[in-house]
């Protein structure tokens, strides 16, 4: 069968105007402001987990007696969960409607941390964490159509910037809050913390949100075609997270990746023979829908891929704490706090192009400046480049979310919130994958040469395979023992080493953001971002 799926491509100007409000809500339920925190308070649950938890990676692997890939499963567990099931979930959300859908993603969202906290092995911890993942999964897609069918189109770039500011803040605070609750309480209650907010959210989500659905909302499922795209992106993003250990150029990475190329080509055929597909490929004819998917993607490999290396190079070439490295990063965080709410006026104004566009290129800027950071750079010129990222990376946060839900039609609101946050996601894996090896290749082509010239004895290839690898996270090799002189030394070449890498991976990362800079100019307003405010309460 052909899909019977229409998308409608027409303009605001081709149909009737929405009304400017949504429908009128009495008291507190259905009002979109209190929509607006109550979703708030659920997303930045799920957002500040995807960053507190490594500050608490180091007590959990010494408590449980865990190895260090046991920990790597920790975050790749949830990641991996996350990215897999959220184009799935933002489809539930469609199909039942995204109240219930928010409801029950926090309530185990919550319910798993409490789990995790409360686990005495580091195999129950990995288990909790994947079904942290799926229950964030179903969480964040159904935020963003709630909002979507709760705020009038004038004011939902507005809604979604403060979407983004909590978002923003709530990962660059995460490892803030991390290092004050592991050092002075303990790293259960890194988990335990979400046991409260998820039931704030509860209540609030049961007390004030309505659920809005669209006349048309499907009402089958995609059986196969869950199956093929889940199965597509689980190669994908697990090609992702082992090809550090595996290499790039090693069988079993090539064999994932030639297998996601070949699960995304049957979904892709599948979807258009089924009645009800999980995503109608119609809605990629709207250049600016895809144009905001690909940029959200370049992005995030910009920001999250370079910005793994900053912790880095914050602790282990500054020496900060976790705490410290935290504080310097306020900066960024707060010019996304800042810029989020005023991107989303400023999008709503001149429409998303300008921003978008002026947004990458502060984040090329911020990326390049940071590839001319030193071991001795001060903390003025480090908060400047930090800054400027914080300020270019808002109005793409809320701008590229407004383009792709905006111009997907209301009864794919759910689907096209797990495309973009999915599209994040991706890019974030990819970011810290590529550069990653950048990183990598670099450190390998100089370490050698750098030890050989600072007149420090000669190394084995095992000895330097051990070296590079320590290096390439910012710590200096030093054996214990070693005379103070020859300790400088080797500190002064891993440092040096591990900036020359870092270096090449921000330019890289510029490089990638100035490219996002010709694919904003494809983006525009979303043409059915007035479907939502008129839309009836169920």
């Amino acid at each position: 069968m052909t899909s019977q799926t229409t998308i409608d491509t027409t303009g605001p100007g081709d149909k009737a105007s929405a009304p400017s409000d949504p429908t009128p809500a009495r008291g507190l339920r259905g009002h979109p402001w209190f929509t607006l925190i109550t979703v708030a308070v659920g997303v930045m649950m799920v957002a500040l987990d995807g960053t507190i938890v490594a500050i608490a990676n180091p007590a959990i692997q010494k408590d449980l007696g865990a190895s260090f890939a046991d920990v790597q499963w920790i975050t790749n567990g949830y990641f991996l969960a996350l990215a897999v099931s959220l184009i799935t979930a933002g489809k539930l959300g469609d199909r039942f409607g995204h109240r219930q859908t928010f409801l029950i993603g926090v309530t185990g969202f919550a319910a798993a941390s409490g789990a995790i906290g409360l686990s005495n092995s580091i195999a129950a911890v990995v288990t909790f964490r994947v079904f942290q993942g799926l229950f964030g999964a179903l969480l964040m897609p159904a935020a963003l159509g709630l909002l979507r069918a709760t705020f009038p189109a004038e004011k939902l770039n507005m809604a979604i910037g403060i979407w983004g500011m909590v978002i923003g803040a709530s990962t660059a605070g995460g490892p803030i809050l991390g290092g004050v609750l592991v050092e002075h309480v303990n790293w259960q209650s890194v988990f335990f913390i979400n046991v409260p907010v998820g039931a704030l959210a509860l209540i609030l989500g049961l007390l004030i949100l309505t659920d809005h659905r669209a006349e048309n909302a499907p009402r089958s499922f995609d059986v196969l075609g869950i199956v093929l795209l889940s199965g597509a992106m689980f190669c994908l993003v697990w090609a992702l997270i082992k090809a550090p250990s595996w290499g790039w150029g090693d069988g079993k990475t090539w064999a994932f990746i030639a297998a996601s190329v070949l699960g995304f080509a049957l979904f892709a055929f599948w979807e258009t023979k089924v009645r009800e597909p999980l995503i109608p490929l119609g809605l990629f004819r709207s250049v600016p829908l895809s144009a905001g998917v690909v940029l959200m993607v370049l992005m995030a490999i910009a920001f999250m891929g370079g910005l793994f290396f900053v912790t880095f190079y914050l602790q282990n070439v500054h020496g900060m704490s976790p705490i410290d490295a935290g504080l310097h990063l306020l900066p960024l965080t707060g010019m996304m706090i800042v810029g989020s709410p005023l991107a989303g006026a400023m999008i709503t104004k001149l429409g998303p192009r300008i921003p978008l566009a002026g947004g990458m290129l502060a984040t090329a800027i911020a990326m390049y400046g940071m590839s001319t950071l030193k071991a001795g750079t001060g903390s003025l010129t480090m908060s400047i480049w930090f800054a400027l990222l914080g300020l270019g990376l808002a109005p793409v946060m809320v701008g590229a979310t407004e383009v792709i839900v905006g111009n997907a039609p209301l009864e794919l609101s759910g689907v096209a919130g797990g495309l973009q946050q999915a599209a994040m996601q991706i890019g974030g894996s990819l970011g810290t994958a590529v550069l990653g090896a950048v990183m990598a290749s670099k450190v390998d082509n100089d370490l050698a040469g750098n030890w050989k010239d600072a007149g420090l004895p000669p190394l084995s290839q095992s000895q330097l395979d051990q070296a590079s690898e320590a290096v390439q996270v910012g710590v200096a090799p030093v054996p214990k023992g070693t005379p103070e002189a020859f300790a400088a030394k080797i500190t002064s070449v891993a440092h040096d080493t591990f900036i020359s890498g870092m270096s090449l991976a921000s330019l890289v990362a510029a490089g990638v953001a100035a490219v996002a800079v010709l694919v904003a100019l494809l983006t525009k307003r979303g043409q059915n971002a007035d479907a939502g405010a008129g839309v009836g309460h169920i």
